[in-house]
Protein backbone atom coordinates (compact mmCIF):
# COMPACT_ATOMS: atom_id res chain seq x y z
CA UNK A 1 0.00 0.00 0.00
CA UNK A 2 1.17 3.53 -0.65
CA UNK A 3 0.99 5.85 2.35
CA UNK A 4 0.86 9.55 0.98
CA UNK A 5 1.86 12.49 3.81
CA UNK A 6 2.62 15.82 2.86
CA UNK A 7 -0.09 18.72 2.92
CA UNK A 8 -4.00 19.33 2.01
CA UNK A 9 -4.10 22.97 0.74
CA UNK A 10 -6.36 25.39 -0.65
CA UNK A 11 -4.11 27.33 -3.64
CA UNK A 12 -4.58 30.89 -4.83
CA UNK A 13 -2.78 30.52 -8.25
CA UNK A 14 -2.26 33.91 -10.19
CA UNK A 15 -0.66 34.40 -13.52
CA UNK A 16 2.14 37.05 -14.35
CA UNK A 17 2.01 37.94 -18.15
CA UNK A 18 5.66 38.82 -18.28
CA UNK A 19 9.16 36.91 -17.27
CA UNK A 20 10.19 37.30 -13.40
CA UNK A 21 13.44 37.82 -14.75
CA UNK A 22 12.80 40.92 -16.75
CA UNK A 23 12.04 42.72 -13.54
CA UNK A 24 14.84 41.12 -11.01
CA UNK A 25 18.13 43.30 -11.61
CA UNK A 26 20.95 41.58 -10.08
CA UNK A 27 22.99 43.88 -8.63
CA UNK A 28 19.82 44.73 -6.46
CA UNK A 29 19.02 41.02 -5.33
CA UNK A 30 20.33 41.87 -1.71
CA UNK A 31 16.96 44.68 -1.23
CA UNK A 32 14.12 43.50 -4.05
CA UNK A 33 10.85 45.15 -3.70
CA UNK A 34 8.78 44.08 -6.51
CA UNK A 35 4.98 44.11 -7.34
CA UNK A 36 3.46 42.11 -10.04
CA UNK A 37 -0.16 43.18 -11.73
CA UNK A 38 -1.35 39.59 -12.79
CA UNK A 39 -3.72 38.25 -15.49
CA UNK A 40 -5.38 35.82 -13.79
CA UNK A 41 -6.25 34.68 -10.45
CA UNK A 42 -8.18 31.53 -9.08
CA UNK A 43 -8.68 29.51 -5.84
CA UNK A 44 -8.39 25.73 -6.63
CA UNK A 45 -7.60 22.26 -4.22
CA UNK A 46 -3.87 21.70 -3.98
CA UNK A 47 -1.36 20.84 -1.08
CA UNK A 48 1.72 18.10 -1.74
CA UNK A 49 -0.73 15.38 -0.62
CA UNK A 50 -3.54 16.41 -2.06
CA UNK A 51 -2.58 16.30 -5.50
CA UNK A 52 -0.82 13.48 -5.30
CA UNK A 53 -3.45 11.34 -3.50
CA UNK A 54 -6.24 13.29 -6.51
CA UNK A 55 -4.25 11.70 -9.26
CA UNK A 56 -3.95 8.31 -7.87
CA UNK A 57 -7.69 8.64 -6.72
CA UNK A 58 -8.21 8.84 -11.02
CA UNK A 59 -6.09 6.24 -11.71
CA UNK A 60 -7.71 3.90 -9.34
CA UNK A 61 -4.27 2.82 -7.59
CA UNK A 62 -5.14 2.10 -3.72
CA UNK A 63 -3.36 4.15 -1.17
CA UNK A 64 -3.77 6.15 2.39
CA UNK A 65 -3.91 9.88 2.65
CA UNK A 66 -2.13 10.49 6.31
CA UNK A 67 -2.69 14.20 6.56
CA UNK A 68 -3.80 16.81 8.85
CA UNK A 69 -6.85 19.77 7.83
CA UNK A 70 -8.21 22.72 9.08
CA UNK A 71 -11.89 23.23 9.67
CA UNK A 72 -12.44 24.51 6.43
CA UNK A 73 -12.07 21.56 4.65
CA UNK A 74 -15.34 20.32 3.77
CA UNK A 75 -15.56 21.20 -0.13
CA UNK A 76 -12.15 19.62 -0.52
CA UNK A 77 -13.58 16.29 1.44
CA UNK A 78 -16.67 16.46 -0.63
CA UNK A 79 -14.73 16.34 -3.86
CA UNK A 80 -12.76 13.74 -2.71
CA UNK A 81 -15.45 11.47 -1.86
CA UNK A 82 -16.70 11.92 -4.72
CA UNK A 83 -13.85 10.54 -6.84
CA UNK A 84 -13.99 7.52 -4.32
CA UNK A 85 -10.55 8.44 -2.36
CA UNK A 86 -10.69 7.47 0.87
CA UNK A 87 -10.61 10.64 3.66
CA UNK A 88 -10.75 8.47 6.85
CA UNK A 89 -7.21 9.48 7.46
CA UNK A 90 -7.46 12.98 7.59
CA UNK A 91 -7.06 14.27 10.81
CA UNK A 92 -9.17 17.74 11.08
CA UNK A 93 -7.47 20.60 13.56
CA UNK A 94 -10.87 21.86 14.25
CA UNK A 95 -9.10 25.01 15.68
CA UNK A 96 -7.17 26.25 12.64
CA UNK A 97 -7.38 26.40 8.82
CA UNK A 98 -6.32 24.25 5.93
CA UNK A 99 -2.77 25.14 4.89
CA UNK A 100 -3.16 27.78 2.03
CA UNK A 101 -0.79 28.26 -1.05
CA UNK A 102 0.12 31.68 -3.14
CA UNK A 103 2.03 31.20 -6.10
CA UNK A 104 2.49 33.46 -8.84
CA UNK A 105 3.81 32.37 -12.37
CA UNK A 106 5.34 33.90 -15.10
CA UNK A 107 4.94 32.90 -19.06
CA UNK A 108 8.42 31.35 -18.59
CA UNK A 109 6.28 28.93 -16.06
CA UNK A 110 8.70 30.14 -13.20
CA UNK A 111 6.89 30.10 -10.06
CA UNK A 112 7.09 31.88 -6.85
CA UNK A 113 5.40 30.69 -3.53
CA UNK A 114 4.65 31.82 -0.20
CA UNK A 115 2.98 29.17 1.77
CA UNK A 116 1.49 29.17 4.92
CA UNK A 117 1.07 25.74 6.59
CA UNK A 118 -2.03 26.24 9.21
CA UNK A 119 -3.36 22.37 10.25
CA UNK A 120 -0.26 21.01 8.62
CA UNK A 121 1.76 22.25 11.53
CA UNK A 122 0.44 19.16 13.47
CA UNK A 123 1.05 16.47 11.12
CA UNK A 124 4.47 15.35 13.37
CA UNK A 125 1.69 14.17 15.65
CA UNK A 126 0.74 11.25 13.54
CA UNK A 127 1.38 8.06 13.54
CA UNK A 128 2.31 5.24 11.59
CA UNK A 129 2.36 2.52 13.52
CA UNK A 130 -1.62 2.98 13.58
CA UNK A 131 -1.70 2.56 9.91
CA UNK A 132 1.67 1.16 8.25
CA UNK A 133 3.35 -2.20 7.78
CA UNK A 134 6.54 -3.19 6.75
CA UNK A 135 5.44 -3.79 3.06
CA UNK A 136 4.33 -0.44 2.54
CA UNK A 137 5.75 2.53 0.56
CA UNK A 138 5.52 5.96 2.33
CA UNK A 139 5.57 8.96 -0.05
CA UNK A 140 7.27 11.43 2.91
CA UNK A 141 5.97 14.66 1.12
CA UNK A 142 7.62 17.91 2.27
CA UNK A 143 5.06 19.15 5.32
CA UNK A 144 7.49 21.80 7.73
CA UNK A 145 10.38 20.25 8.72
CA UNK A 146 9.27 18.99 11.72
CA UNK A 147 6.04 16.74 9.99
CA UNK A 148 8.72 15.31 7.81
CA UNK A 149 11.09 14.82 9.48
CA UNK A 150 8.95 13.13 11.70
CA UNK A 151 7.37 10.70 9.44
CA UNK A 152 11.45 9.84 8.00
CA UNK A 153 12.25 9.07 12.02
CA UNK A 154 9.00 6.66 12.12
CA UNK A 155 9.57 5.06 9.29
CA UNK A 156 13.16 4.40 9.90
CA UNK A 157 12.11 3.03 13.10
CA UNK A 158 9.39 0.91 11.74
CA UNK A 159 11.70 -0.41 8.96
CA UNK A 160 9.53 1.05 6.36
CA UNK A 161 10.71 1.90 2.96
CA UNK A 162 10.08 5.72 2.20
CA UNK A 163 10.36 8.07 -0.75
CA UNK A 164 11.78 11.58 0.58
CA UNK A 165 10.74 14.45 -0.83
CA UNK A 166 11.26 17.80 0.63
CA UNK A 167 10.79 20.36 -1.97
CA UNK A 168 9.75 23.85 0.07
CA UNK A 169 11.27 22.57 2.98
CA UNK A 170 14.79 22.61 1.60
CA UNK A 171 15.27 26.22 3.32
CA UNK A 172 14.40 24.90 6.84
CA UNK A 173 16.03 21.52 7.12
CA UNK A 174 19.82 21.86 8.12
CA UNK A 175 22.59 19.61 6.77
CA UNK A 176 22.30 17.02 9.40
CA UNK A 177 18.22 16.40 9.05
CA UNK A 178 18.70 16.21 5.15
CA UNK A 179 21.42 13.92 4.93
CA UNK A 180 19.78 11.56 7.60
CA UNK A 181 16.35 11.68 5.28
CA UNK A 182 18.58 10.99 2.47
CA UNK A 183 20.94 7.74 3.87
CA UNK A 184 17.79 5.78 4.89
CA UNK A 185 15.57 6.62 1.57
CA UNK A 186 15.14 3.79 -0.55
CA UNK A 187 13.87 6.96 -3.59
CA UNK A 188 15.09 10.60 -3.60
CA UNK A 189 13.02 12.59 -5.72
CA UNK A 190 12.64 16.24 -6.78
CA UNK A 191 13.42 18.73 -9.52
CA UNK A 192 16.87 19.99 -10.83
CA UNK A 193 17.48 22.61 -8.96
CA UNK A 194 16.30 20.84 -5.33
CA UNK A 195 18.68 17.85 -6.31
CA UNK A 196 21.48 20.78 -6.37
CA UNK A 197 20.80 21.71 -2.88
CA UNK A 198 20.74 18.64 -1.72
CA UNK A 199 23.97 18.30 -3.34
CA UNK A 200 25.80 21.38 -1.95
CA UNK A 201 24.16 21.04 1.48
CA UNK A 202 25.10 16.80 1.81
CA UNK A 203 29.14 16.74 1.37
CA UNK A 204 29.06 13.22 0.91
CA UNK A 205 25.79 13.19 -1.32
CA UNK A 206 27.22 11.07 -4.06
CA UNK A 207 28.38 8.39 -2.55
CA UNK A 208 24.72 8.30 -0.30
CA UNK A 209 22.46 7.91 -2.96
CA UNK A 210 24.66 5.31 -4.66
CA UNK A 211 22.36 1.99 -4.14
CA UNK A 212 19.55 4.42 -4.05
CA UNK A 213 16.88 5.55 -6.87
CA UNK A 214 17.65 9.06 -7.39
CA UNK A 215 14.60 10.54 -9.49
CA UNK A 216 15.35 14.33 -10.73
CA UNK A 217 12.87 15.99 -12.73
CA UNK A 218 13.72 18.64 -15.62
CA UNK A 219 10.64 19.92 -16.46
CA UNK A 220 10.38 20.36 -20.20
CA UNK A 221 13.40 18.19 -20.83
CA UNK A 222 11.40 14.98 -18.83
CA UNK A 223 13.36 13.15 -15.75
CA UNK A 224 16.20 11.02 -14.83
CA UNK A 225 15.39 8.10 -12.74
CA UNK A 226 19.37 6.82 -11.54
CA UNK A 227 20.10 3.44 -10.00
CA UNK A 228 23.30 2.07 -9.40
CA UNK A 229 23.56 -0.18 -12.29
CA UNK A 230 21.61 2.14 -15.31
CA UNK A 231 20.10 5.83 -15.64
CA UNK A 232 16.55 5.96 -17.03
CA UNK A 233 15.97 8.97 -19.02
CA UNK A 234 11.96 9.67 -18.97
CA UNK A 235 10.93 11.81 -22.03
CA UNK A 236 7.75 13.98 -21.54
CA UNK A 237 4.91 13.09 -22.55
CA UNK A 238 2.88 15.78 -24.98
CA UNK A 239 0.31 17.95 -23.81
CA UNK A 240 -2.45 18.83 -26.02
CA UNK A 241 -2.22 22.47 -24.58
CA UNK A 242 0.10 23.95 -21.99
CA UNK A 243 -2.40 26.65 -19.40
CA UNK A 244 -0.10 26.21 -15.88
CA UNK A 245 2.23 24.19 -14.59
CA UNK A 246 0.75 23.98 -11.03
CA UNK A 247 0.57 20.43 -9.87
CA UNK A 248 2.46 18.87 -12.17
CA UNK A 249 5.42 17.47 -10.33
CA UNK A 250 2.93 16.06 -7.75
CA UNK A 251 0.67 14.33 -10.68
CA UNK A 252 4.56 12.78 -11.63
CA UNK A 253 4.59 11.68 -8.78
CA UNK A 254 1.38 9.74 -8.52
CA UNK A 255 1.76 8.25 -11.58
CA UNK A 256 5.16 7.10 -10.94
CA UNK A 257 3.69 5.44 -7.50
CA UNK A 258 1.30 4.13 -9.21
CA UNK A 259 3.45 2.04 -11.74
CA UNK A 260 5.15 0.90 -8.19
CA UNK A 261 2.36 -0.42 -7.24
CA UNK A 262 1.59 -2.48 -10.23
CA UNK A 263 5.21 -3.53 -10.45
CA UNK A 264 6.28 -1.99 -13.53
CA UNK A 265 9.76 -1.60 -14.63
CA UNK A 266 11.11 1.73 -14.02
CA UNK A 267 10.97 3.19 -17.28
CA UNK A 268 7.19 2.53 -17.66
CA UNK A 269 6.67 4.02 -14.16
CA UNK A 270 9.15 7.35 -15.13
CA UNK A 271 6.60 7.70 -18.41
CA UNK A 272 3.41 6.95 -16.32
CA UNK A 273 4.95 9.74 -14.53
CA UNK A 274 5.62 12.08 -17.67
CA UNK A 275 1.79 11.18 -19.06
CA UNK A 276 -0.18 12.29 -15.42
CA UNK A 277 2.10 15.28 -15.55
CA UNK A 278 0.98 16.12 -18.78
CA UNK A 279 -3.17 16.04 -17.58
CA UNK A 280 -2.34 18.53 -15.32
CA UNK A 281 -0.56 21.11 -17.09
CA UNK A 282 -3.50 21.67 -19.48
CA UNK A 283 -5.86 22.78 -16.69
CA UNK A 284 -5.64 25.84 -14.04
CA UNK A 285 -5.18 24.11 -11.31
CA UNK A 286 -3.46 20.98 -9.92
CA UNK A 287 -6.89 18.98 -9.32
CA UNK A 288 -9.00 20.12 -12.51
CA UNK A 289 -7.87 17.73 -14.91
CA UNK A 290 -9.84 14.59 -15.48
CA UNK A 291 -9.30 10.89 -16.83
CA UNK A 292 -10.22 7.44 -17.36
CA UNK A 293 -7.61 4.51 -17.24
CA UNK A 294 -8.06 3.94 -20.54
CA UNK A 295 -7.71 7.48 -21.68
CA UNK A 296 -4.35 7.07 -19.78
CA UNK A 297 -3.56 3.65 -21.55
CA UNK A 298 -4.60 5.24 -24.77
CA UNK A 299 -2.19 8.54 -24.06
CA UNK A 300 0.74 6.61 -23.05
CA UNK A 301 0.82 4.71 -26.21
CA UNK A 302 0.45 7.68 -28.38
CA UNK A 303 3.37 9.24 -26.37
CA UNK A 304 5.63 6.18 -25.84
CA UNK A 305 4.44 3.21 -28.63
CA UNK A 306 4.41 0.70 -25.87
CA UNK A 307 1.52 -0.68 -23.88
CA UNK A 308 0.44 -0.88 -20.40
CA UNK A 309 -2.31 -2.59 -18.57
CA UNK A 310 -3.74 -0.18 -15.75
Amino acid sequence: MIIVTGTIAYDYIMDFPGKFGDHILPDKIHKINLSFNVSKFAKRRGGTAGNVSYSLGLLQTPHILFATAGKDLQDYEKHFLKLGINVNYIKIEKTNYTSTGFTMGDKSHNQIWGYFLGASEKNYLLKLNKIAKKSDLVLVGPTGAKGSMSFVRQCVKLDIDYMFDPGFILTELNSNQLEFGIKNAKYIIGNDYEIELMKKSVKNFRTIVRNKILITTLGENGALIQTSKKTYRIPTAEPLKIVDPTGCGDAWRSGFLAGLQRKFDLQACGQMGAVASAYVIEKYGSQEHRYTKKGFENRYRQNFDSLIKL
